[in-house]
């Protein structure tokens, strides 16, 4: 999974970036001018990792993982430049993006337009997303409109369906209604899949608050969740600084910081979680030379794409699965006693892989 995070300038972008990485990248970068991404990867929590171990005793443990990309904001960002060139394609890239709206208060940070609003700021960076997703349509409702002139008869129907599509896109776009709040079907979604549009990707709105207004959190949460009401929106308020300042500390000492605070969770975890609900993922395991490795996928893949996850080998040479689930497995103990009660079960490529599976794949090359 890769999550681009994105924001004006000065709103605590690579603060965030620090505390979902345990990074240390530096948090001035709202000074450089050039496109210089920081990239880093966190480990996706995953309690049933532990009681596999438990029963499996491998030399090795290796969680799925999470790519964040922070990108230093260009000067013209939200005002006049917009979003273009490698920018643009570090956004393409990415699963889904991560927006870090700015509502903490702090005199030596000055706000680039005076003033802390939240609303305002999410409704520039909305704007910028929908006019780069505008222009992609323009430059390709041109093309189609000069490959209709020269179109035989058998290609037309297809160009014309994807011309009428675009322009019902486009014209809602106009009234700055982002793809994901269109009412889109699925088959439309997923024909416009290769244009990368970035208000079709879901959108986690993280508030960037000061640790005085860790209280106003929820309330925060509430008001804009109701604001963008959609299953490919969702919000967290967290202060960035101090989650941040408690990555650098052992996982003990942050605990006991978090429970004088009385914060529920890190925040790496509370935005993972989001993550992969906003993208509907699922996790399944496997055990294979020793190591016991967590595999993230989405929801609804069938077995043989779930093979073609861990190497395209398996994929193609795909014979069966043998699968138990993860509870049947943790209440038997073993994959002995699963098997001794008929829990381990043999399924062909259509099978759809369910959260928690621990998953044996056979094939043959």
């Amino acid at each position: 999974m890769e999550i681009c995070i994105i924001g004006l300038p000065k709103s605590g972008k690579t603060t965030i970036f620090n505390a979902l990485t345990k990074g240390k990248a530096d948090t001035r970068a709202y000074a450089q001018t050039a496109i210089t991404p920081n990239v880093g990867v966190s480990k996706v929590p995953e309690p049933r990792l532990q009681v596999l171990d438990r029963i499996f005793h491998p030399k090795k443990i290796t969680p799925a993982e999470v790519k964040y990309t922070d990108i230093a904001v260009t000067k013209g960002l939200g005002k006049d430049e917009g979003i273009s060139g490698q920018f643009l394609n570090y956004l393409n890239n990415a699963d889904a993006l991560l927006q870090t709206v700015r509502a903490f208060d702090d005199e030596n940070v000055p706000h680039i337009d005076g003033s802390i609003n939240p609303k305002r700021d999410i409704a520039t960076m909305n704007l910028e997303l929908i006019f780069s997703d505008l222009g992609i349509i323009e430059r390709r409702l041109k093309r189609l409109e000069d490959s209709l002139k020269s179109a035989k008869p058998s290609e037309r129907d297809l160009l014309m369906k994807e011309q009428t599509l675009l322009q019902k896109i486009k014209s809602k776009l106009e009234k700055e209604v982002p793809i994901w709040q269109q009412g889109l079907n699925a088959d439309e979604f997923k024909s416009l899949a290769n244009y990368q549009f970035l208000t079709a990707k879901p959108m986690l709105l993280v508030i960037n608050i000061g640790e005085s207004q860790l209280a106003q959190a929820p309330a925060l949460e509430a008001d804009l969740r109701s604001a963008y009401p959609h299953s490919q929106f969702e919000v967290v308020a967290l202060c960035g600084k101090l989650e941040m300042e408690l990555a650098q500390l052992s996982d003990n000492e942050a605990a006991e910081f978090r429970n004088a605070l009385n914060l529920a969770e890190p925040a790496v975890d509370h935005i993972i979680r989001l993550s992969h609900q906003l993208l509907g993922l699922i996790s399944f395991f496997t055990t294979v030379s020793d190591e016991l490795k967590a595999w993230t996928i989405p929801k609804e893949t069938v077995a043989l794409k779930a093979a073609g996850k861990i190497h395209s080998d398996i994929e193609k040479g795909f014979i069966r699965a043998e699968v138990v689930s993860f509870h049947d497995l943790d209440r038997c103990g073993s994959l002995a006693e699963a098997r001794k009660h008929g829990l381990l079960r043999l399924e062909g490529k259509n099978y759809i892989v369910q959260d928690g599976d621990v998953i044996t794949f056979l094939f043959n090359i």
